[in-house]
């Protein structure tokens, strides 16, 4: 096989970024992917009917406009990113709903009496989005450059992740408004790492948005790809990577994999200790995901439901808290909670004129096996009554067969290891530089790496700027602005 400067293994958003970077700094890169296309779970296909466009995994980007990655890549002047008004809404019974528009003044207004303490709670977070995107997007063992804002981020997470949680507002609208946000995070709530999670993506929905991209996540792909391929690196798909020896020679190699996969691939090579912790690193609770395709918008009880890009679906937060503690004890909740995003509602090019289509997961224990098409239907059906009768088809994915799509995905976990506090720290081993491994010139470069899960491209990020300055002397990191 040719030498090459760089190998990375895995096409994901992560994966690509540290090629990307690597290839910007001068760099021969080769990319090898195990799928027929490379993006991970930021693919986009026809999973149910010719024509409707579904998201594989990933379907609404807040990181897409936050990362300093993407930032500074200038991702939205590459593709088009469109931001609902309305970025998430959580319907309760009774036609109720809480609305989390961009605009943090016309949320507030909508929360009524509890509008003022939403206020209180993020507009410190808001003023300063950016410096909290920098502090949250690494190793959180690193010195933060705005300790007052991470003092003020940290103190509402205790305080949201504590039995403390409730005593801010007066009526349920708001904590359920909160927990559905909580809830990305697949950990029982309430929880430390649940609130900081919900508080981050709070502060993005009113800060930046939560954005679509036209035509599907794979847009985020292809415009990583296309850069990789300008600046001389290339992609090879369909081939999996079984061990480090099948590789060509190399002075880097970058994984986009999980801790499990890495002890696979090195062997021997890994010292003992170092061995040991990735044994120690847990995986977390899973999803079954269904995608719809359909033949009108979802018929929300609560109409302004209707433009919202994401729809929190589980009831109050008591009734949240309840599901995810089932499902942290190993069991399936009857009413569980259900993520749901309505690309199509501002991307008409996912489906054929006047159609739909709708992405959701629900969670279930690790290795679950069970199809929750329907448990997933009867709840959105019990917050927008008639909805049954929209769908045209369906395509489901138990948390095995997540697995079997993404390895990284280890018993249908789709953060790649628990996102707990504790593991957020040892992400996968505690170190200032995680990314790094005691084998020379390997780095790990997933989700399993600082800032853990998300559509960022920071752990490949950082994982090439270390690689860098470790095996090539280039301590600068390379210019990723288009025409650079």
């Amino acid at each position: 096989m040719d030498a090459v400067d760089v190998v990375v293994v895995g096409a994901g958003p992560n994966g690509l970024a540290a090629a990307v970077t690597m290839a910007r700094a001068g760099l021969r890169v080769r990319v090898y992917e195990r799928a027929d296309t490379p993006g991970g779970g930021a693919r986009t296909a026809e999973l149910t009917l010719p024509g409707y466009l579904h998201d594989v995994c990933s379907a609404v980007h807040p990181m897409a406009l936050a990362s300093e990655f993407f930032r500074r890549f200038r991702l939205s002047s590459r593709i088009e990113l469109l931001r609902p008004e309305l970025a998430y809404g959580h319907p309760l019974d009774g036609g109720r709903a809480g609305l989390a528009y961009q605009s943090l003044d016309e949320t507030a207004r909508a929360l009524g009496v509890d509008g003022p303490a939403w206020k209180r709670l993020f507009e410190p977070l808001v003023s300063h989005w950016r410096e909290l995107a920098q502090f949250t997007g690494t190793s959180l063992l690193r010195v933060p450059r705005h300790p007052q804002l991470a003092a003020q981020f940290g103190a509402r997470a205790f305080e949201q992740g504590s039995p403390l949680w409730s005593l801010r507002f007066e009526s349920d609208i708001a904590p359920a408004l909160l927990s559905g946000v909580q809830a990305h995070s697949i950990l029982p709530l309430p929880g430390l790492a649940p609130a900081a999670a919900g508080l981050l993506l709070g502060t993005y929905a009113h800060g930046v948005g939560w954005p679509v991209p036209v035509g599907g996540s794979q847009s985020i792909i292809l415009a990583l790809v296309d850069d990789l391929l300008a600046h001389g690196g290339e992609v090879v798909t369909s081939t999996e990577v079984t061990s480090l020896d099948e590789l060509p020679p190399a002075r880097a190699v970058l994984l986009d994999l999980t801790p499990k996969a890495l002890l696979a691939l090195a062997g021997e090579r890994i010292p003992r200790g170092y061995a040991r912790s990735l044994t120690r690193f847990r995986y977390g609770n899973a999803v079954a995901k269904l995608d719809l395709a359909l033949s009108d918008a979802v018929p929300w009880a609560h109409e302004e439901l209707r433009r919202a890009g994401t729809v929190h679906v589980g009831g109050t937060h008591a009734q949240i808290a309840r599901s995810e503690a089932m499902v942290a004890s190993g069991k399936h909740a009857p009413k569980p909670y259900v993520l749901v995003a309505q690309p199509s509602v501002v991307d008409p090019s996912r489906a054929p004129e006047g159609k739909h289509v709708l992405w959701a997961y629900t969670h279930v224990p690790a290795g679950s096996d069970v199809d929750q098409s329907e448990v997933i239907i009867s709840q959105i059906e019990r917050f927008a009554p008639g909805f049954r009768d929209t769908i045209l088809a369906t395509s489901g994915r138990t948390a095995v067969e997540e697995e079997q799509g993404n390895p990284n995905y280890v018993g249908g976990d789709i953060s790649a290891g628990a996102a707990t506090f504790g593991q957020l720290l040892r992400r996968p081993t505690l170190s200032p530089y995680p990314w790094q491994t005691p084998v020379r010139g390997v780095y790990l470069c997933s989700s399993s790496t600082p800032p853990g899960p998300g559509v960022h491209g920071l752990g490949g990020w950082h994982a090439a700027r270390r690689a860098l300055a470790v095996e090539f002397g280039i301590r600068r990191a390379p210019d990723l602005r288009p025409g650079a």
